[in-house]
């Protein structure tokens, strides 16, 4: 049996993140019953972030896994165990939420060498980075997964990206102080846009599932 683990960044269970992730764990498993899918949702978790406690470095002891524990230590021993990694995340003020920014400091600083500043997980897979937000192709502010893209891309492998643009926000708009967005404007990008997001969701589920099987 392979695995697929989702992890979720966002804070709302049932929105934009939540969907492009729901329509990746079902591409994902449209392929074979012998890949099982499972989403971890961040929000849901009591964790912190690297206590800088180096644990992970001690001379004879060290590991490219997190020592520390809390709520998030077997969710980094199910990764280091995985098959194939998918990472979303909502975009506030330019960045992944603090719960995604906070899982990377833990998932990624044991791989780090300050022997040779090498990042070495302990396996290699392949990786999805999902982002919704608020910014159009033409104004967009993002730096998505920032320098932590390339903890991943030396660690794990290239990851693939896809950003669904211009997403609702909240489903009525006459309820919020929302005048600098046309909610009409949102409207019409999300009929144009929205479904064809999510079926690329689908199929890079489909696509990570079919390579792990290869």
């Amino acid at each position: 049996m392979k695995k697929i683990l989702i992890i979720d960044g966002g804070p709302r269970k049932h929105f934009n993140t939540a969907s492009m992730l729901q329509k990746f764990a079902e591409g994902a498993s449209s392929v074979s019953s012998e890949i099982e899918v499972k989403t971890i949702r961040l929000y849901d978790l009591d964790y912190k972030g690297c206590m800088s406690c180096m644990a992970c470095k001690i001379k004879g002891k060290a590991t490219n896994i997190c020592k520390f524990r809390d709520a998030l230590t077997p969710v980094l021993g199910e990764i280091a165990q995985s098959d194939g990694m998918v990472l979303g995340s909502p975009i506030y003020f330019g960045d992944v939420t603090g719960q995604m920014r906070t899982f990377l400091e833990r998932l990624a600083f044991p791989w780090l060498s300050y022997n040779d500043y090498s990042m070495t997980a302990p396996k290699r897979m392949p990786v999805v980075l999902i982002e919704t937000m608020n910014g159009t192709p033409e104004r967009n502010n993002s730096q998505g997964y920032g320098s932590m893209d390339y903890c991943i891309s030396a660690a794990l492998g290239q990851p693939e990206h896809l950003i669904a643009y211009n997403t609702y926000q909240v489903k009525n708009y006459d309820r919020y102080e929302l005048l600098g967005f046309s909610e009409e404007e949102k409207r019409k990008y999300r009929e144009e846009h929205w479904e064809e997001d999510l079926q690329k969701a689908y199929d890079a589920g489909r696509k990570m599932a079919e390579n792990i099987l290869e």
